[in-house]
């Protein structure tokens, strides 16, 4: 790697040294980056739900999931986007890293535009299908659109420190989401009650902190990348990347489209979820809300580790460490064990004080949160599993298999769960279904990473490693609808490959005619 590359001193190398040090230094920023997030979700709706009520923290709730089910596959192209980026780096090809970062700006700003102006227009009418509270609508709506005017920012701050993670750096994006923190959290309050000169904006305040919050973060996040000389850094000659190169552009969309599908397939889920939870009430539906903010610190471990594994497993792949992936994979699932399970434990112990921070010590809801809580949280040590697994494979551009999976464990298995037994069970139908799902795309998360085709290939030269398990899902029939899907080595001379296969099958036909002739004499 060039000293360009190098020069920022926070890289690590994630082919070399100790597999477990490696991951947890990688992931622990990964994690702390996690944890500033969620705190500040957790802080602002805080401040939601005691100075604006139950309605408005439903509103939250509702605002959120459709933010979140229409930039899903803007995300999943971000996630492919981190994997090429990761196999360059573990190739030594600075060129390729700096040409797929520039794709994916180039790509993903303008589709964030048409995310954010889809999203103010049909605000309404989602919200409308979802069923929101009618005494919440209003703010959730108001809220909503605020956050989609900050979409393509978001976007933009979001895939930055995703490429960053994808060439081993961890610790910048940990500065920057601190950095962004800090400002929403003064903000917030600031905005939502109109303290000193600043004017009362109620919910549009908190929607609004947080996009200037990341605004500067991504601004001073820039300007870092710049002074420090990264490899991701587009300099003048380098900004004709920003024009789409088409190949990389086919790999990054057939990796991130099942990508993207996976997360939509989620969200839907929880989407469909909400619709059911809505009716309950919007005591139901603020407790619920509450017991989401705790789940997103459930989460953390698991997808740290997750990002961990799969920027890990991408650069051994692209440096043909084969015999690495194995280990990388333990090391993920036990650290998930010990952290999830950590902290599942402390939520379970401290449920009735943490749900009080959000509804009030005095809230009819509080109970309602504590029982979701009890019935649900067990099964995230099964999502850990999963999330880890699938890192693993989706390194290798394993993306099909994991998405059927998702679409069996949401559908048929978690909400046939709420829907089939809610007649028997009531709302802990709704409740149990979670761990249902969790616990079904864990064993089959298993299966696809013992006996899947993702491992094909291992024996081959780096340069062919990803590239010929692809191949092996398209001639099985695995992807039948991806048969076209360019390998991961996209940068490799495509039509030299096969004039050079095209002149070897000629050869040996034209062996086997002058051996026939010969023996005819």
């Amino acid at each position: 790697m060039s000293k360009t590359a190098t020069s920022t001193g926070k890289r690590l190398d994630l082919t070399e040294g100790s597999i477990a040090k490696t991951m947890l230094l990688f992931a622990l920023p990964t994690l702390g980056s996690s944890a500033l997030q969620s705190l500040n979700g957790s802080i602002n709706a805080v401040w939601v739900g005691r100075s604006l009520g139950e309605e408005a923290l439903a509103a939250t709730a509702n605002g959120n999931i459709l933010m979140f089910i229409l930039i899903s596959f803007v995300f999943g192209f971000g996630m492919a986007s981190t994997i090429l980026i990761g196999q360059a780096m573990g190739r030594r090809n600075e060129s390729m890293v700096k040409k797929t970062m520039g794709t994916a700006l180039g790509s993903i700003i303008p589709i964030s535009v048409l995310v954010s102006a889809g999203g103010w227009i049909f605000a309404p009418m989602l919200l409308d299908l979802l069923g929101t509270p009618p005494s919440a609508l209003s703010l959730a709506l108001t809220y909503m659109r605020m956050i989609f005017i900050a979409m393509p920012v978001t976007l933009t701050f979001t895939l930055i420190m995703m490429a960053l993670r994808g060439t081993g750096d961890s610790t910048t994006p940990l500065w920057f989401i601190a950095m962004s923190v800090v400002i929403d959290l003064i903000l917030t309050p600031t905005l939502i009650l109109g303290l000193g000169p600043f004017p009362e904006w109620g919910i549009f305040g908190s929607a609004f902190a947080t996009a200037v919050a990341n605004t500067l973060a991504l601004i001073g996040m820039l300007i870092t990348m710049y002074l420090r000389g990264s490899v991701l850094a587009l300099r003048m000659p380098e900004l004709r990347f920003l024009r789409a190169d088409p190949e990389i552009l086919k790999s990054m969309f057939s990796k991130g489209l099942p990508m993207g599908i996976q997360m939509i397939v989620i969200s839907s889920a929880a989407l469909t979820m909400l619709s059911l939870i809505n009716r309950e009430g919007v005591q139901t539906t603020a407790a619920y809300s509450a017991t989401q903010q705790l789940w997103t610190y459930v989460q953390m471990p698991a997808m740290a580790l997750s990002a961990a594994a799969s920027a890990m497993v991408a650069q051994n792949i692209g440096a043909n460490q084969w015999h690495r992936v194995a280990g990388i994979t333990r090391w993920g699932l036990l650290f998930n064990l010990v952290l999830t399970g950590a902290v599942i434990v402390v939520l379970t112990i401290f449920d009735e004080t943490f749900l009080a921070l959000f509804l009030g010590s005095d809230s009819q809801a509080v109970p309602i949160g504590r029982h979701i809580q009890i019935m649900a949280t067990w099964g995230f040590m099964f999502f850990g599993i999963a999330q880890v697994l699938f890192g693993t494979m989706r390194a290798n551009g394993y993306v099909i298999w994991p998405l059927i999976v998702m679409i069996i464990s949401m559908y048929p298995v978690r909400l046939g769960f709420a829907f089939g037994l809610y007649p028997m069970l009531g709302d802990d139908a709704l409740w149990l279904s979670f761990p249902a799902g969790m616990v079904a795309t864990a064993l089959m998360g298993v299966g696809l990473y013992l006996h899947g085709g993702w491992r094909k290939g291992k024996m081959l030269p780096a340069d062919e490693a990803a590239q010929r398990s692809e191949e092996f899902r398209a001639n099985t029939g695995t992807s039948a609808s991806f048969r076209d899907i360019l390998p991961t080595t996209v940068w490799k001379l495509l039509p030299l490959r096969r004039i050079t296969r095209l002149h070897r099958r000629l050869r040996r036909r034209l062996h086997r005619r002058h051996m026939i002739k010969k023996n005819k004499r």
